[in-house]
């Protein structure tokens, strides 16, 4: 093929002087044919992509056509229920809510209810009428030390920094915020103008970079956090431990990116490289973990102070438990972060295989919080995939008392899933920093949609708690919702989150599914000790080990 390219080239250039002996403006086609052929030369001596060596300039059309390649998914291909990460129907109906336009669907659900994992809610004979709500729900969040409660909305924006996101992003979702009357939560990147612009309530977020409240060395800073903590607009303060994008994982603004605004907002020197890293240097064992959040809570004036993690190793949350109970300091709410959670950019290895998914961590923290009988202190937050108004409801049923949603209240903002948050260049001007994009996004007309969606997703849920006849969040229990396990088989979330009674993790004999977690965790120490775990006592738990072994178990023997 150059050889081919070669010739071809030679063959026009000559053809077109030969003709321009007789016709002088054919000349002007050499203004195409000239660059073309660069291009072309530039391909075959390149050494990075064989496939432009191979074939110069036609070589090309193969990024040209990856590039395109997720537009024509979307727009052409892919179905109304078979979208990653949120399909056409959870993206249409956030438009439509965020838009105030129809928002019902004709002919009937789309969705196989026959397939497994499909899932719904038991309405009752003795609906509520809830059709006519004009107060939301809301919920106070502040335990028995908390002196400032904040009385929270059941739906809020979750975490999402500033630089992450562009600063007429941040400013229409905060003031979609305070239009909403809910909670818009900083990220980890620091408290920006911009979210204290629009007078929406802020939980500020405090990770392991301290942004905005560290020293020159990375270190926790109690003066500066004392400082921003007493802004009006701040109404809690999260601490966060992980994420369930990435849990685990650290990460790295280059010193390129660190202009003098970024640096003011996170503390940080200009043109430095900023690491987050993986770990907390303010804590290192969960009785200093629990002994930091009574410090923010001291340093804040009594706020409400909370976690949030992506639960990993559940030996680890065990230990944080026992700690609060030692010390009887307690979070006043805890963020469950689902490994379905979302995030400009992470490792795929992260995204994908890292990070306990939301359903079973969130009634994992819910059943060990009681287990120990401290949930009456503490309120839990669910964020991971929580859009619609059924996504409320299911995981009210598994524990959550608040739910928070990120990726939800972007497309509320515009975000069309163009897949692009990681280049600086989403073509809505939302996750970009490019001044010639964020000006195709309006404020003052976002700022409308994002509360319309806040108000009508939780509006929807209400109405589906009144069909099943239930008047709270608070109501509703695991045996609500169900879920196809196979072609035959319904369980319900109770079955497959049994609850666990009150109190029943603080004496032996334990519940079977934690006996070991708590044998293996203790208050000083997030590392597991095996040493006294008699493994015997966990027969009950043993897989099979080899292919005979399956093959020769029979339902007498599984008895």
């Amino acid at each position: 093929m150059r050889r081919n390219f070669i010739l071809l080239s030679a063959s026009i250039v000559i053809a077109v002087l030969l003709i321009s002996m007789w016709w002088l403006p054919i000349l002007w086609s050499l203004v195409i044919i000239v660059p073309l052929i660069y291009i072309g030369v530039v391909d075959i001596i390149q050494p990075k992509r064989a496939i432009r060596r191979n074939f110069p300039i036609l070589g090309r059309l193969r990024y040209v056509m990856e590039d395109l390649r997720p537009k024509i998914y979307q727009y052409f291909i892919e179905s109304d229920t078979n979208g990653k990460p949120f399909n056409r129907i959870s993206r249409s109906v956030i438009y439509q809510r965020a838009k105030k336009e129809i928002d019902t669907t004709p002919f009937g659900t789309q969705l196989n209810v026959y397939d497994d994992n499909y899932e719904w809610l038991s309405h009752s004979i003795n609906a509520l009428d809830t059709h006519n709500i004009t107060e939301l729900p809301r919920v106070t969040v502040g335990g028995p030390d908390c002196l400032e409660p904040y009385s929270a909305s059941v739906f809020n924006i979750s975490a999402m920094s500033y630089g992450s996101l562009s600063k007429n992003a941040v400013l229409a979702l905060n003031e979609g915020a305070r239009i909403g009357r809910f909670a818009h939560n900083t990220g980890e990147g620091g408290l920006s103008d911009y979210h204290i612009a629009g007078g929406g309530d802020i939980i500020w977020q405090i990770g392991t970079g301290y942004f905005g409240c560290r020293y020159p060395d990375g270190r926790f800073n109690p003066e500066r956090f004392a400082e921003k903590a007493a802004t009006p607009n701040v109404k809690m303060i999260e601490i966060k431990l992980s994420q369930g994008a990435k849990p685990g994982h650290g990460g790295l603004l280059p010193g390129a990116k660190v202009n003098e605004e970024i640096a003011r907002i996170r503390d940080v020197e200009v043109g430095k490289d900023v690491a987050s890293p993986p770990f907390h240097s303010a804590f290192t064992t969960p009785l200093e973990l629990v002994a930091f959040i009574k410090q923010l809570r001291v340093l804040s004036g009594g706020k409400p102070i909370g976690f949030k993690l992506c639960i990993g190793q559940k030996g680890e949350f065990i230990a944080l438990c026992k700690a609060m109970v030692e010390t009887e300091i307690y979070p006043d709410f805890i963020t469950v972060d689902g490994g379905e959670g979302g995030t400009g950019a992470a490792p795929l290895e992260f995204s994908n295989s890292v990070g306990m998914p939301l359903r079973g961590a969130l009634a994992f923290v819910y059943d060990s919080l009681t287990g120990f009988g401290i949930k009456k202190h503490i309120k839990i937050i669910a964020a991971g995939k929580i859009v619609t108004g059924f996504d409320l409801v299911k995981h009210f049923a598994l524990g959550a008392d608040l739910c928070n949603s990120a990726r939800g209240m972007m497309m509320a903002l515009g975000c069309i899933q163009a897949l692009e948050c990681n280049t600086n260049k989403c073509p809505t001007g939302i996750a970009t920093q490019d001044p010639r994009l964020t000006k195709g996004l309006v404020v003052a007309n976002k700022n409308i949609r994002v509360a319309n969606f806040h108000y009508e997703t939780i509006k929807s849920a209400c109405e589906l708690m009144g069909a099943a006849g239930i008047k709270q969040p608070d109501k509703i229990h695991r045996a609500h919702i169900n879920r196809r396990v196979s072609p035959k088989e319904v369980h319900t979330y109770l079955d497959t989150y049994p609850y666990i009674p009150t109190g029943s993790l603080l004496k032996k004999p334990y519940p079977q599914s934690f006996s070991m977690l708590m044998s293996i965790s203790r208050p000083d120490s997030f590392t597991p000790n095996f040493e006294n775990l008699n493994l015997n006592d966990y027969s009950w738990a043993r897989k099979p080990t080899n292919d005979y072994e399956v093959q020769t178990q029979t339902p007498a023997s599984l008895n």
